[in-house]
Order: structure tokens, then sequence, then C-alpha cells
């Protein structure tokens, strides 16, 4: 599957949205309950771990796509539960990993 996202430091930001219409896209849901997860990028692939922004994080995560889409709150506006900005972390090596 293919999703927008930006760079946020070493993290990648996206959002977790069905075309704007009701629920929550398959893909979520499933790394909500594995939020380990392997991207593929043009410049090759990324381990990592996904959540879900909250507070303050959130609300300049979305100030952020904002800029990037002026209509960003009317598109929301058109679910009927807040859309998720979904943060992929780099996932750290390390014993057990």
């Amino acid at each position: 599957m293919i999703v927008g996202y930006f760079e946020d430091g070493p993290n990648l930001v996206t959002m977790a949205m069905n075309g704007w219409g009701e629920g929550e896209p398959a893909w979520w849901l499933n790394l909500q309950a594995h939020p380990q997860a392997r991207v593929q990028l043009t410049d090759g692939t990324r381990e990592v771990v996904a959540h879900a922004a909250t507070g303050a994080d959130r609300a300049r995560l979305w100030d952020l796509w904002r800029s990037l889409d002026k209509d960003l709150d009317g598109y929301a506006r058109r679910r009927p539960t807040e859309t998720a900005v979904v943060v992929f972390e780099p996932r750290i090596s390390g014993p057990g990993s």
C-alpha cells in the first residue's frame, strides 16, 4: 500500500485515513495490534515502530500537515472520528530484536 508521508527528524509521519470516509484503514488497525513494521521508501527500507501522536505532538504534526494541504481541516470534518496522526519511529536493534 502507498501512503503519503513527511519526515520529522528521524521519524516518518502519515495519517490513518480511509479516503476521508468512516472507519479506520486496515493497515492502521494491524499496526495498533503489531506496531513493529518495515516501510519501503524510494531509497530503501526502514525498520520502524508505529504509534499515534497525542497531545501537543499531534497538534504540531497536524499543523505541519495543514501547511502541506490547506483543505485538511475540511476533509477531516468529513470523518465521524478524529484522524490518527501516525508516527513511524526508527526501530532500535538490540539484544533480542
